[in-house]
């Protein structure tokens, strides 16, 4: 099965990891900010073949910068997105996500079995804006984002959806530090038969003495757990994050290919801002 393009590996991979990385990047605290930032950057990522896997990869990942605060179209800290429906308090958008592919040759434990795709993830998410302090330092919200999966190398193929409702809090100037902005996240994971065969599977004709066949189902898939703090400077921004992943309990926990039922995964990464817009925009959330 032909490997995907290097160029489309790195793609993939900024899509699915950089999100995470810059959780509290765009975040808006202030009063105006301008309608779109962009530049350029470079992010050092360390994250597992995939979910279950005890084999890990280092990454140097260039990225594009991109934030844009328009009344429909925003491209922030939760990605690209178009915002259906907003309120002060409910907003309704249209997210995206992917996950990177994995070549079977270079992990053990999928060693003779097919290459996993790249898969990209479109769907709805509602969120609430749950609580949020007088001056807008302190915003909890609930997320609820429903994800329906593609194989995009090889041609189209459905690969189930994902649920992850999740409970976010964002902290301006945590800790008394000017500037530096805090995001954490915490929340089960759900997913469809079809998402979990992807992943997780083993048909008859893989099987050996080590990996016997395995029939994934639906249903609770582990829970996750994200902090990131980044700073926003005139020219350049600056983020961290760390992931813990959970598989506990998780419907597919005993299948061969979960080599590791909790994991961390992390990265740094550094952007240039080399444009901005000099129109201003409410950017209080």
């Amino acid at each position: 099965m032909t490997s995907p393009p290097r160029c489309l590996r790195r793609l993939l991979i900024s899509v699915a990891v950089l999100p995470l990385a810059v959780l509290s990047a765009g975040h808006a605290f202030a009063d105006e900010k301008p309608l779109w930032e962009l530049g350029i950057g470079m992010s050092a990522l360390s994250f597992p073949d995939y979910r279950g896997s005890d084999e890990s990869n280092l990454y140097a990942i260039p990225f594009p910068y991109v934030v844009y605060r328009g009344t429909f179209l925003k491209a922030d800290k939760d990605g690209v997105r178009g915002a259906l429906f907003d309120s002060d308090r409910i907003e309704l958008n249209v997210s995206v996500g992917a996950s990177v592919p994995v070549k079977s040759a270079d992990n053990r434990a999928r060693e003779g079995m097919p290459d996993l795709q790249p898969t990209v993830e479109v769907g709805p998410a509602l969120e609430l804006n749950l609580w949020r302090s007088d001056d807008r330092r302190f915003k909890l919200d609930l997320r609820l984002p429903v994800r329906a999966a593609v194989t995009v190398m090889g041609g189209v193929d459905g690969a189930g959806w994902v649920f992850s409702p999740r409970l976010t809090l964002d902290v301006a100037d945590f800790a008394g530090l000017s500037g530096w902005n805090l995001g954490m996240l915490a929340g089960p994971m759900y997913g469809s038969k079809r998402s979990h065969d992807y992943f997780y599977s083993v048909a008859p004709r893989y099987a050996t003495p080590d990996r016997p066949s395995y029939d994934a189902d639906a249903g609770y898939a582990g829970s996750q757990f994200l902090m990131s703090v980044s700073k926003r400077y005139p020219k350049y921004w600056l983020g961290a994050f760390v992931r813990w992943d959970s598989l506990n309990g998780a419907v597919f926990a005993d299948s061969p290919l979960v080599k590791s039922e909790n994991y961390f995964a992390a990265g740094v990464a550094f952007a240039w801002v080399l444009w901005e817009s000099s129109t201003l925009v409410e950017a209080v959330e």
